[in-house]
This record gives structure tokens, sequence and C-alpha cells, in this order.
């Protein structure tokens, strides 16, 4: 499993986060390496400079063998906690997905 990460101009830390961000995944989603060809994560800050309450995105894509993309988004106040929100999310959209493919 292949994990890219992109950032918009307004996050800071990228090579940090990117190795970080990765271990977690890769752990987090061990059970479906041999079902998931890539993952993709998108970080992002809403606001740019301004503040704000739950303005940073992660959007993470998966993309599993013999199936569409599936794409989860989740706000945050941190970059960490909006990570964390979509890491939990795709991984019960994973499970669910090859749940039900597993019933056909």
């Amino acid at each position: 499993m292949k994990i890219q990460f992109n950032t918009d101009k307004n996050i800071e830390g990228h090579e940090r986060l990117e190795k970080f961000f990765s271990s977690e995944l890769e752990k987090d989603l061990a059970r479906f390496d041999d079902k998931v060809t890539r993952i993709e994560v998108h970080l992002g800050d809403e606001n740019s400079d301004k503040g704000g309450v739950k303005d940073k995105r992660c959007m993470i894509e998966a993309r599993p063998v013999k199936l569409q993309p599936i794409a989860v988004t989740a706000f945050g106040d941190s970059i960490e906690k909006a990570f964390f929100l979509a890491s939990e999310k795709i991984k019960k959209v994973l499970s669910t997905a090859f749940d039900k493919q597993q019933v056909r």
C-alpha cells in the first residue's frame, strides 16, 4: 500500500507530518494492506492565515482493489485532530466495504 501526501501552502512541517501520519496510517490500516493499493491524504487550512474553529481539513482517499475509490473528510481545530478523525472514518468505511464484498 502506497501512501501519498498533499498539503496546501498554509500547512507547515510537511515532512514531519508526512512521516508521523504515514506510520499511523500503516499501523491503523495494516489489515487492509493487501486490499488497498494506494492511500492519498490531503491536508488543508480552510481559513488560511485567519483563525477559526474546526478550520483544518483532512481528506483521506483509499483505492481498494476491484472497488471504486473511497474518500472521507474530517475537520478539526488542528491538523492532527482532523487527521485522526479522518483516519477513524476511513477505517470504518473500508471495514464495511470489504465486509459487504465478502457477503457477495
